[in-house]
């Protein structure tokens, strides 16, 4: 009989409260989708911007603030005593996404998904997309600016912070009499921002990539509903919105401003190609997800990266597998194994080592 995993969800944010609501809101809908006490026993860790960790029955306010506070030595004891299986980050701020995902590594616990250093590197739009370039997948011109400095390129351009995410801080610039309030809007998101050649418009998809059995398997298109006049580019408005109780919601997906494109549309093929070079460049493992701009004459443009999946019902990864036929438990149970599997290797690897 196949033993119940113990997995661990790890939860919040300790950089801001918006990325604490975000990282609850999918990891809220991942726990009530692919719950089965016949195969997974749950658990969650909760880090607060305060730095403190929480172990809480459920991802409710009421639970989060009834869960006792621990410090990071506090912390490590619980999950050392949890005998957690696999870990699913569901942090989307930087050091959720690199610094505790390291914590992991050290305490020998797998999780799904890529490693500190490969989101490190995605976490960062220039440097991402400097790899790519090298990988022979089309980018945009673009030039990184700090604060003080003056862009060279002509426009129209997009600004953009160099490590924010859901278009946070993102302008697209027309007239060079722009500039000046377009970088002041950026730069209160980060320290860098990029500026690049706007791409015109002809179509925006995502490409998720998952690995199964080995091999990469690129998942159907997601398209976004764009326009000329009133949507050249995607904002943060597009994306996410506080209801009447406070609380994120996603904007896209309940106002139908996304669709999966038939795989047998021509742009497929292309961003299919693109995606794995971007996959493999940046060394990803599991699973991947890439942004990319289509011009009128049907060529793929690079965008910027998001190496991150909930397993939520509403994530972009889980809605292409379904799209594909791939339900989301079964995506689910794949990653899971991919993590487990890697750990396996790895444990083998280093008794070879010890051996020789």
């Amino acid at each position: 009989m196949m033993s119940v995993l113990r997995v661990l969800h790890l939860v919040g944010s300790q950089e801001s409260e918006f990325y604490s609501d975000l990282s609850r809101l999918y990891a809220q809908d991942c726990l009530e989708s692919t719950a089965n006490p016949a195969l997974y026993e749950f658990h969650i860790a909760y880090i607060s911007p305060d730095r403190q960790w929480r172990f809480p029955t459920d991802l409710s306010h009421e639970a989060i603030a009834l869960a006792n506070p621990m410090s990071h030595a506090e912390a490590i004891q619980v999950l050392t005593a949890l005998k957690i299986d696999v870990m699913l980050p569901q942090m989307f701020c930087v050091p959720g996404m690199t610094y505790y995902r390291a914590l992991f590594d050290l305490l020998n616990i797998p999780y799904v998904g890529n490693t500190p250093d490969v989101m490190a590197l995605a976490a960062n739009k220039a440097k991402t997309k400097a790899v790519v370039a090298f990988s022979d997948v089309s980018v945009p011109q673009g030039e990184l600016l700090q604060k003080g400095n003056f862009p060279q390129i002509a426009t129209p351009a997009v600004i953009k912070p160099v490590d924010a995410d859901n278009s946070l801080g993102v302008v697209l610039v027309r007239n060079p009499s722009d500039y000046d309030s377009a970088l002041k809007t950026a730069f209160a998101y980060a320290s860098e921002v990029l500026v690049e050649t706007f791409i015109e418009l002809g179509r925006e998809v995502r490409c998720g990539v998952i690995v199964v059995d080995g091999q990469l398997v690129c998942l159907p298109l997601e398209e976004y509903l764009m326009d000329d006049d009133s949507r050249p580019i995607r904002s943060y408005e597009d994306k996410l919105k506080r209801d009447e109780n406070g609380d994120l919601t996603m904007v896209a997906k309940d106002n139908n401003k996304s669709w999966i494109v038939d795989p047998s549309d021509p742009i497929t093929e292309k961003v299919w190609d693109a995606a794995k070079k971007c996959h493999i460049a940046l060394a990803c493992q599991h699973y991947s997800l890439f942004d990319f701009r289509i011009d009128p004459s049907g060529k793929p443009w690079f965008l910027e990266a998001g190496l991150y999946c909930s397993f939520a019902r509403t994530s972009v990864i889980s809605t292409m597998a379904k799209a594909s036929g791939i339900s989301l438990d079964k995506l689910f149970q794949t990653m899971l194994n991919n993590a487990l599997s890697n750990e396996g290797r790895r444990k083998k690897e280093e008794g070879r080592r010890e051996e020789d």
